[in-house]
């Protein structure tokens, strides 16, 4: 499958990014040769800042191999920002369907296009406390099973530093280092021809994010946790911490009433 041609729209969005990006923050990349010269495929991203769809789309730009993000539907429709996303190839999930594989339709067609398809498969910024990945959502599995695609794991670091996550103020001085590092494809050949019940998608799921996780691991040059941050059980656990909370909470008393009085 030949490469889509990168167009006007990508070139001049890299016209305008990639100038900052050089004097902002200093580069260490590795593993572009995991990247696959010819066909589509995936690359599963850790996420943990807001700019890092910039730095790490600057990596993939440089490979040649343009990355096309999921995006929601609706920034397609209007505007300069719609025509933006359009033009650049980008990939619009239609969430409001109630069909999981009709919601990732467009990314599965881009894929059979010979395109590669960017996953946040964190589905947004990081929570562990230390910025490790967290639980992934099913969508790349779902995409990457359905079509058979190379899954390529990426684990980017930096970026965070220069903004951290959920921060409103840069870190500019020192002058950062964006490490990347994308390893081989992740072998989902044993999830192959089955049929995509959700205990399954979550097996493959969690084989793509421990992939990512070992990337990351070797750039911080340390271990990550066992067992990987799950922001839907951390939600579940604060609703319990807060019931619990109020059940011991003895009712007070409203304005002009004693303790003990009635109504």
């Amino acid at each position: 499958m030949p490469r889509r041609r990168i167009g006007f729209w990508y070139r001049f969005a890299a016209v305008l990014c990639k100038p900052p990006l050089v004097v902002l923050i200093k580069r260490d990349w590795r593993g572009m040769e995991h990247i696959p010269a010819e066909g589509g495929f995936i690359t599963a991203v850790n996420h943990n800042s807001h700019i890092d769809p910039f730095t790490y789309g600057h990596f993939q730009y440089n490979t040649g191999r343009v990355p096309r993000f999921l995006a929601k539907s609706g920034l397609f429709k209007k505007g300069f920002v719609g025509a933006a996303m359009r033009g650049t190839g980008q990939i619009p999930v239609y969430r409001e369907t109630t069909d999981a594989l009709s919601a990732f339709r467009a990314a599965i067609d881009a894929v059979e296009r010979g395109e590669c398809v960017a996953f946040y498969p964190e589905g947004t910024i990081t929570r562990d406390p230390d910025q490790w990945p967290m639980t992934g959502k099913t969508g790349a599995a779902r995409v990457a099973l359905q079509t058979k695609c190379p899954v390529i794991p990426v684990a980017q670091w930096g970026a965070n530093e220069l903004l951290p996550p959920y921060a409103k103020k840069a870190n500019i001085l020192p002058r950062k280092t964006h490490r990347v590092l994308a390893g081989p494809p992740v072998d989902l050949a044993r999830f192959y021809d089955k049929e995509m019940t959700p205990e399954l998608l979550k097996e493959a799921t969690e084989v793509i994010m421990a992939a990512v996780t070992r990337q990351l691991e070797e750039i911080r040059g340390e271990k990550a946790p066992e067992t990987p941050y799950d922001p839907r059980q951390e939600r579940i656990e604060q609703r319990r911490r807060t019931a619990a909370q109020n059940h011991q909470t003895p009712l007070q008393p409203k304005a002009g009433q004693e303790e003990g009085q009635g109504t």
